[in-house]
């Protein structure tokens, strides 16, 4: 977003009203929002700039993963009539003999392939072991390791952008680049705001702004500045959306969100259920058979569309679960006696609180999902932005380091010179003890930036001025 050059004073001819407003944002917040929007951007820039990279990979994964492992997403020959689903489980058993039956995935298109997952002791943890069965000749057409519904190239991609490949320390990079998102937005929405409103009376009317949204000519540091904070406002809401949907899946942040969420009963609710205490379990031998009965009681039922059949530890009711996640989504389920097909419960998706539904919405549209390739594209364009923005802010930094007079100090933060009043200070303390508390790893940073602005400060007073 647009950071406010410091070296520019308003020339304006105002009102004594309007001056007066000016000068308790320019003496009020503005200094603060400067220090803030310039650290967050310096420190946090390259945590942004790795998750969009990566972000904007896993924008063109379904293609890649439906290119790469076409030979087991797709079958050769579309054949008249498919064999029971109960021998293609029994194929796939064959295919992973040290695997225990976890579910199963009847194929969705006519030219598609069974999928069989199973727990492997073999796989990485999190990650299952998947047949891909022809249901017209009850064929394995391979075995592949896969991560939820992600297959191999999927799976790398969601890692990468995840957690780079680090396991479970490496989420805190995530987690930083997605909760400072919204600061540096709105921050620099705030900032750019003021510029606007100034180049609005400045020039007396909405064709500077136009100019503003649109930046056309111009040179040098104000050039980069007025696409930096046009990118920044187009993007604004893409990048408000992606903040708040990828605190979610973070490990401190994410804690947070899932006990607000429960407090206030908006998960989405599980309709997996005991069995009757007259039920038997069903045998390893006869798990084929009962795949077979449970979806077959399901489509009866009304279940219809794409759908998964899960396999549960003994004593637990199956379950047949919709999995269509483009719009319209289709997530209904029902658990189910495996030996009688008896239909135990159902929750439809419309019977989910209203909170639980849109959180599922907003994260299939974070995932590129819910409206499939203009979702992709509405994706790789804020992707785009983030760049963008992350790269013209550094090249506007370094465009303010000192040519002369002080060797090769770097520029410090822009309104250094300048103490923000009482309120706004107690207002931003009250801020960051409130977000930090509820946000440990956007706090903790937090910490570390002022620390660093005290230190600067405190070698500015002490020695020559280096900004």
């Amino acid at each position: 977003m647009s950071v406010v050059d410091p070296d520019q004073t308003s020339r304006a001819t105002d009102t004594p009203t309007t001056r007066t407003a000016d000068r308790w944002w320019l003496a009020g917040f503005r200094p603060l929002l400067l220090r803030l929007h310039f650290y967050v951007g310096l420190f946090v820039g390259p945590f942004l700039l790795v998750a969009a990279v990566t972000g904007l990979l896993y924008t063109i994964a379904p293609q890649l993963e439906s290119s790469v492992h076409a030979e087991q997403l797709r079958v050769p020959a579309v054949g008249t009539r498919a064999v029971p689903l109960a021998d293609q489980v029994t194929a796939a058993r064959a295919a992973v003999p040290e695997g225990t039956l976890k579910s199963v995935r009847p194929p969705s298109s006519a030219d598609g392939t069974t999928r069989v997952v199973f727990a492997s002791p073999e796989t990485a943890e999190g990650y299952t072991r998947t047949a891909f069965i022809d249901p017209y000749t009850g064929q394995s057409r391979g075995v592949l390791d896969t991560y939820g519904e992600w297959l191999p190239v999927r799976a790398w991609l969601d890692d990468l952008h995840r957690n780079l490949h680090l396991g479970e320390p490496g989420r805190i990079y995530s987690e930083l680049a997605a909760s400072w998102l919204w600061v540096l937005a709105l921050s620099g929405l705030l900032l750019w705001w003021a510029r606007a409103r100034k180049a609005r009376r400045d020039a007396g009317g909405p064709g500077r702004l136009r100019r503003l949204l649109l930046p056309r000519g111009g040179k040098g540091r104000g050039r980069l500045l007025s696409w930096h904070g046009s990118i920044g406002v187009w993007a604004l809401l893409g990048m408000l959306f992606l903040s708040a949907t990828g605190m979610t899946w973070s490990t401190y942040a994410g804690a947070t969100v899932s006990e607000v969420r429960s407090a206030l009963s908006w998960q989405a609710p599980s309709v997996t259920k005991g069995l009757p205490s007259a039920a038997a379990p069903v045998a390893a031998e006869d798990q084929p058979a009962a795949v077979q009965r449970v979806l077959t009681a399901a489509r009866t039922a009304g279940l219809d569309g794409p759908v998964e059949v899960s396999v549960p530890s003994s004593g637990a009711a199956w379950k047949v679960s919709q999995t269509k996640r483009s719009w319209p989504v289709a997530q209904d389920s029902m658990a189910l006696d495996p030996q009688s097909g008896t239909v135990l419960n159902r929750i439809d998706f419309a019977d989910w609180p209203v909170m639980a539904q849109l959180a599922n919405l907003a994260i299939d549209t974070h995932m590129g999902l819910l409206f499939g390739v203009p979702n992709q594209i509405a994706l790789a364009l804020i992707a785009v932005s983030i760049i963008a923005a992350v790269l013209i802010g550094y090249r506007m930094w370094w465009l303010r380091r000192p040519t002369r007079g002080t060797g090769a100090r770097l520029p410090g933060p822009p309104g250094a010179g300048r103490a923000p009043s009482r309120i706004a200070l107690v207002t931003m303390v009250l801020v960051a003890i409130a977000v930090g508390v509820a946000f440990p790893v956007l706090g903790g940073s937090l910490l570390l930036f002022c620390g660093i602005d005290a230190v600067w400060q405190a070698t500015r007073r002490a020695g020559p001025t280096g900004s």
